[in-house]
């Protein structure tokens, strides 16, 4: 062989060895990057499932350890959390901080309340120490958390964000009773209770025939209402009441064997018209 083929074979050895050592070069320094925005002070949203510890995911455990400070929602002062309470066993040497989430209350001006919490969430942070914001149940579904988040990352675009997705009432209580939320070719329609008759006859109504099923969230006060409407439309039989998923007062049952006159504020009726 030519000593040019030596010499060309050299050239392509060390052009070789050059890119692969760029390219570890380069996954050390991404190695790097990420690790030093992993360790920078950060605010993670946690969905810990509808109330029972054993549902909160591993993710969900593992940012509440990492995390300096806990936020966790009450309706008013002198009011429990749930959420806290999921999680208590993780926060007891932490800083646990409640934020009063108006929850549609009356006297409650909610754009102040997620201002004010928005203002102690960020000076924790600017402050060098990460804070976990607790959902109760999942970070997708009626979560005020959600309003929150949107305003640091409107406001404050520097400050790193994570959400930890949870186990939701609606996925609990499906799974409790068998139930399909949504099966090939059907629709499912989650909805928070409406507050006037003609309005749950109509939602009732163009969902039959339609492959719809119905998840009624918060229905609370207005399970009076619900139920006759469940009644004159035939399908009290069929609807499943689920009350206080997860916690040690649960009830789930069909809404006919339901016999009292109220609802807590967590609960939810399922409904496949068959």
């Amino acid at each position: 062989m030519s000593q040019k083929y030596f010499l060309r074979l050299a050239v392509c050895q060390e052009f070789i060895a050059r890119k692969l050592k760029f390219r570890m070069l380069k996954k050390i320094f991404f190695r790097l990057f990420i690790d030093h925005k992993s360790d920078l002070p950060s605010l993670t949203v946690v969905g810990v499932g509808p109330g029972d510890p054993s549902l909160l995911t591993i993710a969900a455990v593992d940012s509440i350890k990492k995390a300096k400070v806990i936020f966790f929602p009450v309706s008013d002062d002198n009011k429990k959390s749930f959420a806290a309470e999921i999680v208590q066993k993780y926060t007891k040497f932490k800083k646990n901080i409640p934020i009063i989430f108006p929850m549609a209350r009356e006297g409650f001006d909610p754009d102040e309340i997620w201002s004010n919490a928005v203002e102690k969430i960020v000076n924790f942070i600017q402050n060098g120490e990460s804070v976990v914001l607790l959902c109760l149940g999942d970070t997708s579904l009626f979560a005020s958390s959600s309003n929150i988040l949107r305003i640091i990352k409107n406001s404050y675009p520097e400050i790193i964000t994570k959400t930890i997705p949870g186990i939701s009432s609606l996925s609990a209580a499906a799974a409790l009773n068998d139930f399909d939320l949504v099966k090939k070719g059907e629709t499912l329609i989650i909805k928070e209770c409406p507050s006037s008759n003609s309005e749950l006859i109509s939602l009732i109504k163009d969902s039959r025939g339609n492959k719809t099923v119905l998840a009624i969230m918060k229905v609370g006060k207005r399970w009076n209402l619900l139920r006759e409407v469940l009644k004159k439309e035939d399908i009290i039989k069929k609807s499943i009441v689920a009350l206080n998923v997860g916690k040690p007062n649960q009830i789930i049952q069909y809404a006919s064997q339901y016999k009292k006159d109220f609802m807590p504020y967590f609960s939810l009726i399922l409904i496949r018209f068959e």
